[in-house]
């Protein structure tokens, strides 16, 4: 009787710690089913994100073109012990100019100057054993600058080129760098948006023909910066576009971003 008693009370315990046991494992099996359900429904739902972006393509055009405008600036200057001697030697300067422009095939209509700037010139003075003691003013300096705006580019390309007469007329004429333009720009940006555009969407329909999908409709676009180089030249892109006014032969390029949603 008490042996049995005894057996009685070693199986109790075994019992209860199988039930523990199963307990457990089945909480165990029932967090890794849950957390499979969470981390297999995040993974949906990402998927499903990055599948409605659609096809996105960049297309590019680009065109090279002359200018037909050109800008071409010059200055001068002339001295004067007085502001009234000073003035009358500007005025003979810029007559001089005028003359030499007009002679060489410029008109009224492309010439423009500036108004006369004077600045006064002091000179120091030193005594013999080279320390300052003053100053005094020692005249008048003026300056003046020209500007030719013209279609006929070669012709003022090449006056640019060539001003020994002003040289030789003592004539302190400085010559910047001509500018050159182009007058129908924006007939040209929009030709070049249509090709670009054109170009995008082919790609597209490349991309999605390889994959058994189409082009259904679009769901964005953007248009890039122009960029106006040199043509032929290393001239880099920027950030906001580039504009050279440097070269008489330059090159546009745009580029133009699609995206389409993909059946």
């Amino acid at each position: 009787m008490e042996q049995n008693e005894n057996n009685a009370s070693q199986t109790k315990p075994e019992k209860k710690g199988m039930s523990t046991a199963v307990l457990i494992a089945l909480i165990a099996g029932i967090s890794a089913i849950i957390c499979v359900s969470i981390f297999s429904g995040s993974i949906v739902k990402y998927k499903k994100y990055t599948g409605g972006s659609g096809i996105t393509v960049t297309g590019s055009a680009s065109c090279d073109f002359e200018s037909d405008l050109i800008v071409w600036r010059g200055s001068f200057s002339a001295y004067g012990s007085t502001p009234k001697s000073a003035y009358r030697s500007i005025k003979n300067s810029a007559e001089v100019v005028k003359e030499y422009l007009m002679e060489n095939g410029i008109s009224e209509d492309e010439l423009s100057f500036s108004s006369i700037s004077i600045s006064q010139r002091w000179v120091t003075e030193y005594n013999d054993d080279g320390k300052r003691t003053g100053e005094h003013l020692d005249g008048y300096d003026l300056y003046q600058s020209v500007t030719v705006t013209s279609e006929d580019v070669d012709k003022v390309d090449e006056i640019s080129r060539d001003i020994t007469k002003l040289i030789e007329s003592n004539i302190e004429f400085e010559s910047d760098s001509p500018e050159y333009y182009y007058t129908k720009l924006d007939e040209l940006k929009l030709d070049l948006i249509e090709q670009a555009t054109d170009n995008a969407k082919a790609r597209a329909d490349i991309i999605a023909e390889g994959t058994d999908s189409g082009t259904s409709r679009l769901l964005s676009a953007n248009l890039g910066v122009f960029q106006i180089t040199a043509q032929n030249s290393d001239s880099e892109y920027s950030y906001g576009g580039a504009f050279d006014t440097r070269s008489r032969n330059k090159t546009a390029t745009i580029t133009v971003k699609l995206n389409y949603a993909v059946d």
